[in-house]
């Protein structure tokens, strides 16, 4: 495949990757061969899915652990809160800080088909900005301070100003929240997850660049001050991209959907993907986008190609020399 070299991505721009946890043997062989190729490109962190209502609590942790023990890449935890208690879900953030996370996507997550807003089933949890108050709450009082050695005074600790502190990501939809009444309550809603302690957003897929950086701008002149990731996947072929479609609830975009389905060839269809996403990469990189996140749906191929394309790999990537297990 003929790849651009986009100018517009220069240098270190920081990128990060999403992944699921594995649902079959064979996957999660494979799913270890792609963090470690992942992890070699040196990105940010690696985000890991949680199932709706908990489904895939374990698995999600299994991954994120062999991502902390086999690698030196910051791992981000997916975290849900409809149909949680509030001692559900501060159980299961323990957890996860006891396994060593330290980043989080707090997510409200979607009530099950024909449920309704406000029924006493969808939890305790009101919306997204109340999981990562919760989180920071947690975290403070997991811990309150943090010790420094006195050179010296080998038994000796002064206390250190500050505590350690979490990274929490929440989501941002460039084309606005299928729930959402306005483009206004969007960048609301954004502004509400900052005021409870946000520190970065990632954002919902998108298929062209006007929408994210559109988006990017009203978010800034509202007063929104943390770093907005766009989210881009490579789709590879028709029919991934009509499930995408369907899970997000984002427009259908004509212009790839066409060249998808005149396409004969997988192989062309997969070059055709890559391609946009290379493209769309170094658009919202040229428009003044702070990093990327890429959707990897478990596949290193694809993502780590659109890197390339746009100039964010410095080499090819090689399997990293793995941590000792023990770590």
């Amino acid at each position: 495949m003929q790849k651009t070299s986009d100018p517009a991505c220069p240098g270190r721009i920081p990128f990060s990757f999403e992944l699921y946890p594995a649902r079959t043997d064979a996957a999660a062989s494979a799913l270890e061969t792609t963090i470690e190729r992942l992890a070699a490109a040196g990105p940010d962190f690696l985000s890991v899915t949680y199932g709706a209502n908990g489904s895939s609590r374990r698995s999600s942790l299994d991954v994120l652990s062999r991502i902390l023990r086999t690698t030196n890449v910051e791992a981000m935890a997916h975290l849900t809160c409809v149909g949680s208690t509030h001692e559900e879900a501060n159980r299961l953030i323990r957890e996860f800080l006891d396994a060593g996370v330290r980043s989080f996507l707090a997510l409200r997550g979607d009530p099950p088909a024909g449920a309704k807003e406000g029924e006493a089933f969808l939890g305790d949890f009101g919306s997204a900005a109340e999981l990562v108050q919760l989180i920071h709450r947690v975290q403070a009082e997991k811990s309150p301070y943090r010790e420094s050695i006195i050179p010296g005074i080998p038994a000796a600790r002064a206390v250190k100003p500050g505590r350690e502190k979490v990274r929490i990501a929440v989501a941002a939809f460039p084309n606005g929240h299928p729930r959402s009444r306005s483009s206004a309550q969007d960048i609301d809603t954004l502004l509400a997850k900052q005021a409870a302690g946000a520190n970065l957003g990632i954002t919902q897929l998108f298929f062209h660049a006007d929408d994210y950086l559109c988006f990017a701008q009203r978010a800034r002149e509202a007063g929104v001050l943390f770093p907005l990731l766009p989210g881009i996947m490579p789709v590879t072929s028709p029919a991934r991209l009509r499930r995408i479609i369907e899970l997000s609830g984002e427009p259908m975009p004509s212009d790839l959907s066409i060249r998808l389905e005149i396409e004969p060839t997988k192989e062309g269809q997969r070059e055709i993907g890559i391609q946009h996403a290379i493209d769309l990469a170094g658009q919202v990189i040229a428009g003044g986008a702070p990093g990327l996140h890429l959707y990897a749906f478990n596949e290193h191929e694809t993502v780590l190609e659109v890197l390339g394309g746009c100039g964010l790999l410095t080499a090819p990537v090689s399997a990293p020399t793995k941590l000792p297990a023990t770590v």
